[in-house]
């Protein structure tokens, strides 16, 4: 019996979120003496399978039908590739993505589901998150196949095999349910790295008041080649797109290092980030709950202490 990870590809490249997936894998498949394997799923995904058979064997699943993100074909896809291989369980790192077609394929499968996997116990259970954080629950599957999507901030990226895995064309028919069509995809671009694969990110909150107030972030966030973020407020605003957002119902990241600017620290913004391993707070309110977890706090008006900073750095590094 084998684990599938389900893979994310982006412009026909392997995002590295999928490799936070395979680690969770390896440790389940440990326990139960399964292996590993990587379901990678779209059109001309050619090379983002070349990239995953360094971490697993591959199955690849390849059609114009799946050339654009559609829940229901996917979820099909998905379903019928883990039935074809015989897959127990079927895992991806929690995501947009992911949270939207794995229930979906559970529902399929018959399979029992936990969501945002933060540990595996030792006697084969599964810790996760519940009401912001504030409660992990310890959850067993009890059916014969399981669904699992998982916190990537929890398992860190699976290291390349010592020999590549095998890349097979699965016999999967695709086809398109009919209830769906995608019109159109208007992508953010952007020349930051993503929030979610960041080293560094310089967050944003409502204290930032518009649009140009929170133009104040980019001259840090540049000096480290960070991500910017932004709570849901700002995104709910329209200061910024929802793809920045950090937080319970946005992205959960474990960056080096969190600027939080300008936000007071709401309960669901610091279930998103409140792994990172440092984080730096501003804030003029010195009893804002972002401070709770900061690792350093400054009780400062952030136009006025931002711009300060970044000369800092600056005239630091000069």
């Amino acid at each position: 019996m084998s684990i599938l990870v389900v893979a994310e590809v982006s412009s026909g490249k392997l995002r590295k979120t999928t490799l936070n997936a395979v680690t969770f894998a390896r440790n389940l498949a440990a326990k139960r003496g399964d292996t590993v394997a990587i379901a990678v799923l779209g059109s001309s995904v050619g090379d983002a399978a070349k990239e995953a058979a360094a971490y697993a064997p591959v199955h690849v699943v390849d059609s114009p039908a799946l050339a654009n993100y559609v829940a229901g074909t996917f979820a099909k896809a998905v379903a019928d590739l883990a039935n074809a291989v015989g897959a127990t369980a079927v895992a991806g790192t929690s995501s947009t993505f992911t949270r939207d077609l794995l229930p979906r394929v559970a529902a399929r499968l018959g399979a029992g589901m936990v969501s945002e996997v933060m540990a595996i116990t030792p006697d084969g259970k599964f810790k996760r998150p519940m009401w912001a954080g504030n409660v992990i629950a310890t959850v067993e599957v009890r059916t014969p196949k399981a669904v699992f999507t998982v916190r990537g901030t929890e398992f860190g990226p699976a290291d390349p095999l010592g020999t590549p895995g095998s890349v097979t064309q699965a016999n999967v028919s695709v086809t398109d349910d009919g209830k769906a069509k995608v019109v159109g995809f208007a992508p953010t671009v952007s020349t930051r790295p993503d929030l979610t694969e960041a080293k560094v990110v310089v967050s944003g909150g409502r204290g930032l008041k518009d649009k140009e107030g929170f133009r104040i972030l980019e001259p840090l966030a540049d000096l480290f080649g960070a991500a910017i973020g932004a709570t849901r407020a700002v995104v709910d605003a329209g200061i910024v797109p929802n793809d920045l957002q950090v937080g319970q119902t946005g992205k959960v990241v474990a960056p080096n290092l969190y600027f939080a600017i300008a936000l007071s620290g709401a309960i669901q913004h610091i279930a998103g980030m409140k792994g990172s391993k440092v984080i730096v707070a501003i804030n003029k309110d010195g009893e804002a709950p972002i401070f709770s977890v900061a690792d350093y706090g400054l009780v400062a008006d952030a136009f006025k202490a931002v711009p300060e900073l970044v000369e800092e750095i600056r005239r630091a590094r000069s």
